[in-house]
């Protein structure tokens, strides 16, 4: 993650939190308001765009340029992966971020209309638990996060699920 400072630093929080799969799930309201959207979805079509888009509007300085480059390079070696979410043919949402076996870590998402970015998560760990994924990460929690399922587990948990994870074989 960048800094203030331009530094980029490693960040392994304690507590972690993560997306059980196992559990996730959209509740009727948010369903009907995804379908009444009218969303389509696409992955891997748009990769800078979303990280570009979850960088708009934001003080924050930790998504610079120098961190997209790097990411796209990952997009480009089959590492870094999206879910994008369109109305009529307007990229409105968004979600990134990067696999390792079984494991991925999500690192932003973005929403231009009500409901796109919780449409892309669902998306996307849809598509995660169809695919065989056994972790979601989400490093840090915050309202957003706990409101699509996030929960703390201590780093120990953390690091072991990941162990596990990196050894299952899994696509995109």
């Amino acid at each position: 993650m960048a800094h203030e400072d331009g530094a980029l630093y490693w960040h392994d929080p304690d507590p972690r939190a993560v997306f059980p799969l196992e559990r996730s799930r959209s509740n009727a309201r948010l369903l009907r308001a995804i379908r009444k959207a009218e969303f389509t979805y696409t992955r891997d079509q748009q990769f800078a765009e979303v990280m570009r888009a979850c960088a708009e509007g934001r003080d924050s300085t930790w998504l610079t340029e120098e961190m997209i480059d790097a990411y796209v390079g990952l997009y480009t070696a089959g590492y870094a992966h999206s879910v994008e979410v369109w109305q009529r043919g307007v990229l409105v949402g968004g979600i990134y971020g990067i696999t390792m076996g079984g494991a991925f870590f999500g690192e932003s998402m973005f929403s231009r209309v009500s409901n796109a970015s919780k449409a892309a998560f669902h998306e996307l760990a849809r598509h995660l638990k169809a695919q065989g994924f056994t972790l979601f990460d989400s490093q840090y929690i915050n309202d957003h996060t706990r409101s699509l399922g996030a929960m703390e587990i201590p780093r120990g948990d953390f690091r072991k699920a990941l162990r596990d994870a990196i050894k299952v074989k899994v696509h995109f």
